[in-house]
C-alpha cells in the first residue's frame, strides 16, 4: 500500500521560514501544549484509503477524503474471446495458419470494424479469436467473424404475422440489435408474403439464441390485446381532460395505453392497447365517463366574431384547455375554413355561465390597432436586422406587429393594454423619424445605373457612407429610371447632387473605338488579365471593352471622360505599335522530311534558335500537309532565325536556291488570286518553294528553292509567264463540275499539258481550300487563252453529253473490280469524270458490264478496264524465296517498302504466315493395314525444297513480277563483319546503349556487338548493301575517335605524389575547399588527400597530364612554403570577452582573420586554460593581430565589469541563500502528531533509505513494513 502526504500551505510556510525550531530529542518532544495542538495529526496529513468491507446492515461505505469527489471511470475499450470449434471452421488447412484466406479475412474485418483481432489455435484445432476495441466495434467484428470464419447453418421459426413488426422494431432497430447480439442473419417475410416463417442463418449457438429471443418477443405480444371504442368526437375533451390529465390518470391506473385522436383529426375511434385485463378495465372507465357526461351535460351556442376565434383557442389550444380545467366545460370552435361564427359550449348547466364569461373575456382580451407611417420609413422603424423592433417585442412579446409593403400603416395585434403601449412607442418613433428623415427620387437613364453603382458597388457604397443615406437603384428587370435616396435631409440633398453630377458627367463622356487586330487582343489582355489590369489602373476612369473572341471583331471600345479617353487611346496605340514590332511574322517553307532535323533531339536545335534569336518558332502539326514554319518576333530577329533554319535544310539535302529578277509590278499578277497561279507552278515543278518579297517593298528579286532540276524548270516557267504578262496578258474563266477536273487534267497532268503545249496558255484548277470548286482559270495571251478556252469548253461539253455503253468482261475477273468495297471502280470514277460502271449480279454468269457517263470519260474508262483485263489474263504468279527472318526488314516500317514496290511495279505481293517455333513436330506415319497406309499416300518431302514460311508470292504481269522480285531481293539485308578491338566495345555501345542506337538510326543498319564472354573483336553490321559501306566507315571513324580518347586518357592518368606535413592539409584545402578547388580547376588535375586510416598521412596524390600535375604540385609546395614561414603565438585573453570577439556566427573573428591574414584558435569548453588564444601567421602580421586583440579585450572588459557590478545590486537583500540558511538555523522537517511510530513499537521511516523512499525507476526489494505490503 502506498501513502500520500498532504502538506498544507501554512505548515509549508512555517517549515520554509524556520519558525518551528528543533529542540532536540524525539520528534515533537519538548513542545508546549499550544504548539502541539497546532501540529496536524497523522490521520489528517495522511488519510487512510477506504476499506472495502460490506456492513451487515447493508449500509453504504463511509465517505472520506479519498472517496469524496472521486467518480468511477469505465474503460471504453473491451476485450472478448470467441471460440470456433474445428467442425465449424470454414478454413481448416492447418498448414496455412497465420496466412492464406483466413488471415486475409481477419485483416479485412479489422479494417472494416476498427477492432483488433488476435488468433490462436487450441490443441483440438479449434480457433480462439480475441477481439479488442470499443463495444460497438467488437460486436460488429463478432458478427463478421461468425459469418466469414464459421460455417453457417440455417433454421426457421414460426410466429404469428402480426408479431413480425415487433421483431423488426422501430426503423428496424430491434432486428439489427438482435442480429448483432446473436451474430446471425434474420430474414423476415415481406408484408405481401403470407408466410409466417422467419428464417435464421448463422452458427448453431447463434441460431438457438436468435430462436429463443424471437419466441420471447412473440410470447410477450400474445399477452397483449387491442380494443377500439367509438365515442362521439364532442365528448373526447372530457375523456382526455384539461392538458390530458384525465386520460393520463386512466393510463396510470390501468397500465393500458389509450390513444385519443387529436381535435384536428376528425375520427371518433379511441384505441386501447396493453394486457387483456388492463385493456378491459380501461374500456370500462372510458365508457363510464362517456355515459356520465352524455347524461349530465347540456350545450349553449353563442356568436363570436371569426377574427376573435383564435384568441379563444389560444396558442396551441392552451386557452381552451384552461377554460376546460377551470370550469369543466368544453368549447367547440368551428373549423377555420368554415364561415360560421357560432361557438358551442358543452358542460354541466351550472358551469356554463362561468365558461361563457371566460370565452367572452378571452375573445375581448385581444385588440387590433394600426399606426400611420409612410411605407418608406418602415425599414428604419424595423432597424438593421430588426434591432429596433426587437426591443419593443422583447418588452411586449404578446403583441404581433405587421408591416405591409406599399401601405402607409403598421398593424398591431395583441392584448389591449400591451397594444396601446406598443402603439404609443411606435408613434413616437414615427414622429421622430419624420422630423429628421427625408427622401427624394431622381431620374437617371438605366444605361448609367451600373456605372453609378461601380465595380463591386464601390461608387454607391462610398456615397452611402459619406452622406449617411440609403440609395435604392432599381434592378435591370424593372426598367425604371427612378433612383430613391433616403436618410438625413441634408445628406439626401448632398447625395442627390453628387449622383446627378455623376450622371451628367456620364452623359458628357466620350466613347472611342480603336482598331486593333484581334490576334493582338490576347497579348494586350495578358495572362489572367494582368496586362490590361495595369492599363485600367493607370486610367481608372476609362472603361476598356474588348469584343468577344467569337465575333472576330477588331474594335476595342474606350469610354470615359474625354481627356482620359484620349490619353488612354494614345497609350494603347503605343502599346500596339510595340507589339506589332515584336510580332512581325515570316513563313519559311521547309520540306516536310527536314522538320524533325530542325527540331533536333529533344527539341535542342529549335530551342537554341529560339533563345539566340529571341523569336517564337511554330512548326505545323505532324498530320498537317503544310510545310510552312512560322517565325514571330522583331523583323531583324525573324530574318536571323530564317537564315539559320534554311542553312539546316541546305546542309541536309541537295537543295538549290536561286534568285530571279522580275519587276515588282508583275508580282501580284504572277501570284494570282489567293496565290493560285504561283501554287500551280510550285506543284507542277515537284514542290519547289517560290518566295516573293513583301508587297510595296519595291524589290524585284524572287527566290526559288528546291531540287536543282525542279528549280531550273520553275525559273523558266516564271520568266516565261512574266514575259507574257509584260507583252500582253489575258485571263478567262470557265466552269466545270469538280468530278470532271481529274479527267481534264489527265493521268500525271497529261491531258492539260497537251492543251498548254498546243495553245501556250496556263490553266489553273481550284485547290481543296478554294470556295468555288467549279472555277477554272486560263491565263496567257489573248489568242492562247481563246484557243485553250475553246478546247476546254469542247471537252466539258462532251463530258456533259451522258452516254451508256457496254463491254464484255469475263466473270472470273468481276471479283477483282468489285473487291475491297469496289475500290477499283471508285478509282476509275475519280480518274474518268465520275463514270459509273455496273457489273451483273453475282451468280448470273453474265459477261456484260455497263458504263455510264460522258462519252469521252466512258471511252477512256473502257480502255482502262480493257488494259486491266489484259493484265489479269496475262497475270502470272512467281514465288520468291527469302528467309523468313528478313521479311520484317523487307516490309519496312508499317509495310511502307512493300507498298512502294506494289505501286511501282503494279503487282500483288503476299507474305506467308509466320512459322510457329512452338509448333509440335510432325505426327508419326499412319499405321498400315493389309499393306496399305490408313489414309492418303503422301509424296516424300524434298529436303532441299524451300520452307512454306520463306516463300513470298508475287502476282502480276511476268515482266513486272520479275522486276518486283529483283526489288525485293535488293531489300534483303546483308551482313558484314568489322574488326574492332574488344576493349572498345563498351564505349561503342555507350551508356544504356545510346551510342550504338545513334549509329543504327543514322546509318539505317543493325549493329550486333558480341557478348563480353566471347572476347571477340568482330562486330557484325546487317542492313541494305548500299547502307553498309557508310555504316562501316562510320564505325571505323568512331573506333579512331575512341583510340584517340584512350591515348588521351593514358596521358591524363599520370600520378604524382608529394609529401606534406598533415598539419598543413586544412590550410591547403581552404575554407569549404576553396583553395584546393582553385588549384584543381586551374591545372585540370585531380588532387587526393589521405584518408583518416591511411598509413601515409603526409602523402598527397595528384592525377592528370604530366606537366599539369607537376605545376599543381609546385602550387601546393608554394603554399606549404608560405605556411612554414608562419609562427604561432599564445596570448591570454579574458574568457569573458571571447564571445564578443568571435561575434554572431563568427562574423567578428572572420573579419579579424581576413584583415590581418592570420588564423585564430580559441580554447574549447573544458580546456585547462580557458583564457589561452593561439594566433598563427607571418611574424609581422601576428604582432599586429595580437595588439588588436588586446585592445579589444581592454574595451570589452570594461563593459563586462560594469555589467557585473550592476548585477550585484539586483541580488535580494540578506546575502546569499547559504547565509539565509545559517541565520534561520537547521530545519527539523515536517512534523505530525499521533504517528504510528510514536504510539507503538513501530520505527519511524528513514527518509534517507531508498527502500522506504525509493527514487522513480529504481529497483526495490520487497520488504514488510508498518505501511503494509508495497504495490508497484
Amino acid at each position: 500500500m502506498s501513502s500520500v502526504a498532504v502538506l498544507t500551505q501554512e505548515s509549508f510556510n512555517e517549515h520554509r521560514s524556520g519558525l518551528l525550531t528543533e529542540q532536540g530529542g524525539a520528534a515533537g518532544a519538548g513542545l508546549n501544549a499550544e504548539e502541539e495542538e497546532a501540529l496536524p495529526t497523522y490521520k489528517d496529513a495522511f488519510p487512510p484509503l477506504p476499506e472495502k468491507a460490506a456492513s451487515p446492515e447493508g449500509t453504504q461505505e463511509t465517505s472520506n477524503a479519498w472517496t469524496s469527489k472521486i467518480r468511477p471511470l469505465k474503460s471504453s475499450v473491451i476485450t472478448q474471446v470467441f471460440h470456433v470449434p474445428l467442425e465449424e471452421r470454414k478454413y481448416k488447412d492447418i498448414n496455412q495458419f497465420g496466412e492464406g484466406d483466413q488471415a486475409k479475412v481477419c485483416v479485412d474485418i479489422m479494417h472494416k470494424t476498427g477492432a483488433h483481432l488476435e488468433l490462436s489455435l487450441a490443441k483440438d484445432q479449434g480457433l480462439s479469436i480475441m477481439v479488442s476495441g470499443k463495444l460497438d466495434a467488437v460486436m460488429k467484428a463478432r458478427k463478421e467473424i461468425v459469418s466469414r470464419l464459421q460455417t453457417q447453418a440455417s433454421a426457421t421459426v414460426a410466429i404469428p404475422r402480426e408479431h413480425h413488426r415487433f421483431v423488426i422494431g422501430k426503423n428496424g432497430e430491434k432486428l439489427q440489435e438482435l442480429e448483432l447480439k446473436t451474430a446471425t442473419k434474420i430474414q423476415i417475410p415481406r408484408p405481401d408474403d403470407p408466410s409466417n416463417q422467419i428464417k435464421i442463418s448463422g452458427t448453431k449457438e447463434g441460431l438457438e439464441k436468435a430462436k429463443h429471443e424471437i419466441l420471447l418477443i412473440s410470447a410477450e405480444q400474445d399477452k397483449r390485446a387491442v380494443e377500439r371504442v367509438n365515442i362521439d368526437k364532442v365528448y373526447h375533451p372530457f375523456l382526455t381532460g384539461a392538458f390530458n390529465k384525465v386520460v393520463g390518470e386512466m393510463m396510470q391506473e390501468t397500465g393500458a395505453r389509450i390513444n385519443v385522436p387529436p381535435p384536428s383529426v376528425n375520427k371518433t375511434e379511441i384505441v386501447i392497447t396493453g394486457e387483456k385485463e388492463q385493456v378491459a378495465l380501461a374500456v370500462t372507465l372510458i365508457k363510464r365517463v362517456y355515459e356520465e357526461k352524455k347524461r349530465s351535460t347540456t350545450t349553449i351556442a353563442v356568436e363570436v366574431k371569426k377574427s376573435q376565434h383564435k384568441y379563444v383557442i389560444g396558442p396551441k389550444g392552451n386557452t381552451l384547455q384552461e377554460i376546460l380545467e377551470k370550469t369543466g366545460v368544453s368549447v367547440e370552435i368551428p373549423p377555420s375554413d368554415s364561415s360560421s361564427e357560432t361557438v358551442i359550449l358543452r358542460g354541466e348547466p351550472d358551469r356554463l355561465g362561468q365558461a361563457l364569461t371566460e370565452v367572452y373575456a378571452k375573445a375581448n382580451s385581444y385588440t387590433i390597432s394600426s399606426v400611420s407611417a409612410p411605407s418608406w420609413l418602415h425599414r428604419f422603424i424595423i432597424g438593421k436586422k430588426g434591432q429596433n423592433l426587437a426591443k419593443i417585442t422583447q418588452q411586449m412579446p404578446k403583441v404581433h406587429i405587421e408591416f405591409t409593403e406599399g401601405e402607409d400603416k403598421i398593424t398591431l395585434e395583441g392584448p389591449t393594454k400591451d397594444v396601446q403601449m406598443v402603439q404609443s412607442q411606435i408613434e413616437v418613433i414615427v414622429t421622430d423619424l419624420v422630423s429628421r428623415m427625408d427622401y427624394t427620387e431622381i431620374s437617371v437613364d438605366t444605361k448609367f445605373h451600373r456605372h453609378l453603382i461601380g465595380k463591386g458597388g464601390v461608387n454607391i457604397n462610398r456615397i452611402k457612407e459619406l452622406h449617411k443615406v440609403t440609395v435604392r437603384i432599381p434592378p435591370d428587370n424593372e426598367k425604371s429610371n427612378l433612383i430613391r435616396i433616403e436618410g438625413d435631409p441634408q445628406g439626401v440633398q448632398e447625395a442627390k447632387k453628387e449622383l446627378l453630377e455623376l450622371a451628367s458627367r456620364m452623359e458628357n463622356e466620350r466613347t472611342k473605338d480603336l482598331i486593333i487586330e484581334q490576334r493582338l487582343h490576347r497579348a494586350i489582355i495578358g495572362q489572367k488579365g494582368e496586362k490590361i489590369k495595369e492599363v485600367r489602373d493607370k486610367f481608372p476612369e476609362v472603361i476598356i471593352n474588348f469584343p468577344d473572341p467569337a465575333q472576330k471583331s477588331d474594335i476595342v471600345q474606350l469610354r470615359g471622360p474625354r481627356n482620359e479617353v484620349e490619353k488612354c487611346s494614345k497609350f494603347m496605340q503605343k502599346l500596339v505599335a510595340e507589339m506589332v514590332e515584336n510580332s512581325f511574322a515570316v513563313s519559311v517553307p521547309i520540306f516536310k522530311q527536314f522538320h524533325r532535323n530542325i527540331i533536333g533531339k529533344g527539341g535542342s536545335n529549335i530551342k537554341k534558335i529560339r533563345e539566340e534569336t529571341n523569336t517564337r518558332i511554330d512548326l505545323p502539326a505532324e498530320n498537317s500537309n503544310s510545310e510552312m514554319i512560322v517565325i514571330t518576333g522583331k523583323k531583324a530577329n525573324c530574318e536571323a532565325a530564317r537564315i539559320r533554319i534554311l542553312a539546316i535544310q541546305k546542309e541536309l539535302a541537295n537543295i538549290s536556291e536561286i534568285e530571279v529578277s522580275i519587276p515588282s509590278k508583275l508580282h501580284n499578277s504572277l501570284i494570282g488570286s489567293k496565290g493560285r497561279l504561283v501554287r500551280s507552278i510550285m506543284e507542277e515543278c515537284g514542290g519547289v518553294h517560290i518566295h516573293f518579297p513583301t508587297e510595296g517593298s519595291g524589290i524585284d528579286k524572287v527566290t526559288i528553292r528546291g531540287p536543282v532540276e525542279e528549280v531550273e524548270k520553275a525559273k523558266q516557267q516564271l520568266l516565261g509567264l512574266a514575259e507574257e504578262k509584260q507583252t500582253k496578258s489575258h485571263t478567262a474563266e470557265l466552269r466545270a463540275k469538280p468530278e470532271y477536273h481529274k479527267f481534264l487534267i489527265g493521268k500525271g497532268g497529261g491531258n492539260i499539258r497537251k492543251v498548254r503545249d498546243s495553245t501556250g496558255a496556263r490553266i489553273i484548277f481550284p485547290t481543296a481550300e478554294d470556295k468555288d470548286q467549279e472555277l477554272i482559270t486560263v491565263i496567257g495571251t489573248e489568242e492562247a487563252v481563246r484557243d485553250a478556252q475553246r478546247e476546254l469548253e469542247e471537252l466539258i461539253k462532251s463530258l456533259d453529253n451522258v452516254v451508256e455503253d457496254t463491254m464484255i468482261v469475263d466473270p472470273k475477273h468481276h471479283r477483282y473490280f468489285v473487291a475491297r468495297r469496289g475500290q477499283v471502280l471508285r478509282d476509275l470514277a475519280d480518274e474518268y469524270g465520275g463514270v459509273m460502271v455496273s457489273f451483273p449480279r453475282t451468280g448470273s454468269q453474265s459477261e456484260k458490264v455497263t458504263l455510264k457517263g460522258a462519252q469521252e470519260c466512258v471511252e477512256a474508262a473502257k480502255k482502262r478496264m480493257q488494259e486491266i483485263v489484259e493484265d489479269l489474263d496475262a497475270q502470272v504468279t512467281i514465288e520468291c524465296v527469302i528467309t523468313q527472318k528478313f521479311h520484317r526488314s523487307i516490309m519496312g516500317p508499317k509495310g511502307s517498302r512493300i507498298q512502294q514496290i506494289t505501286r511501282d511495279h503494279n503487282v500483288q505481293i503476299k507474305f506467308p504466315d509466320r512459322e510457329d517455333p512452338q509448333a509440335a513436330p510432325p505426327a508419326e506415319a499412319p499405321i498400315q493395314e493389309n499393306g496399305e497406309a490408313n489414309g492418303e499416300v503422301k509424296e516424300p518431302v524434298d529436303p532441299n525444297a524451300p520452307k512454306k514460311c520463306d516463300v513470298i508470292v508475287i502476282s502480276g504481269r511476268k515482266e513486272r513480277c520479275e522486276a518486283a522480285v529483283e526489288a525485293l531481293k535488293a531489300l534483303v539485308p546483308v551482313t558484314i563483319e568489322v574488326e574492332v578491338p574488344f576493349e572498345l566495345h563498351r564505349y561503342i555501345i555507350g551508356q544504356k546503349g545510346s551510342g550504338i542506337r545513334k549509329m543504327m538510326d543514322e546509318f539505317e543498319v543493325n549493329i550486333q556487338v558480341p557478348a563480353p564472354e566471347q572476347q571477340s573483336d568482330k562486330i557484325a553490321i546487317t542492313g541494305l548493301a548500299n547502307h553498309l559501306d557508310r555504316a562501316k566507315e562510320g564505325l571505323l571513324e568512331r573506333v579512331k575517335e575512341l583510340q584517340a580518347e584512350q591515348e588521351d586518357r593514358a596521358l591524363r592518368s599520370f600520378k604524382l605524389t608529394i609529401t606534406v606535413d598533415p598539419k598543413y592539409h586544412p590550410k591547403i584545402i581552404g575554407r569549404k575547399g576553396a583553395i584546393i578547388t582553385t588549384i584543381r580547376t586551374e591545372h585540370e588535375v585531380n588532387i587526393q588527400f589521405p584518408e583518416k586510416n591511411d598509413e601515409n598521412q603526409d602523402q598527397i596524390t595528384i592525377t592528370g597530364y604530366e606537366h599539369k600535375a607537376i605545376a599543381a604540385g609546385e602550387a601546393i609546395k608554394a603554399i606549404v612554403g608560405e605556411l612554414e614561414e608562419m609562427i604561432s603565438e599564445d596570448i591570454t585573453l579574458d574568457s569573458r570577452v571571447h564571445a564578443r570577439i568571435i561575434g554572431a556566427r563568427g562574423k567578428g573573428i572572420r573579419k579579424i582573420m581576413d584583415e590581418f591574414k592570420v588564423d585564430l584558435r580559441f580554447p574549447q569548453s573544458g580546456a585547462a586554460d580557458p583564457n589561452l588564444v593561439t594566433v598563427t601567421g607571418r611574424p609581422e602580421l601576428v604582432d599586429e593581430a595580437i595588439d588588436h586583440l588586446l585592445n579589444l579585450e581592454e574595451e570589452y572588459l570594461g563593459d563586462v565589469v560594469e555589467n557585473e557590478s550592476k548585477m550585484a545590486y539586483m541580488r535580494p537583500p540578506g546575502g546569499s541563500a547559504s547565509a539565509m540558511d545559517e541565520h534561520r538555523g537547521p530545519s527539523k522537517g515536517f512534523v505530525v502528531r499521533e504517528a504510528p511510530w510514536t504510539t507503538g513499537s513501530e520505527k519511524a521511516p528513514d527518509m534517507t533509505s531508498s527502500e522506504d523512499f525509493p527514487s522513480f525507476g529504481a529497483p526495490v526489494a520487497t520488504k514488510t513494513s508498518p505501511w503494509g505490503p508495497k504495490r508497484f
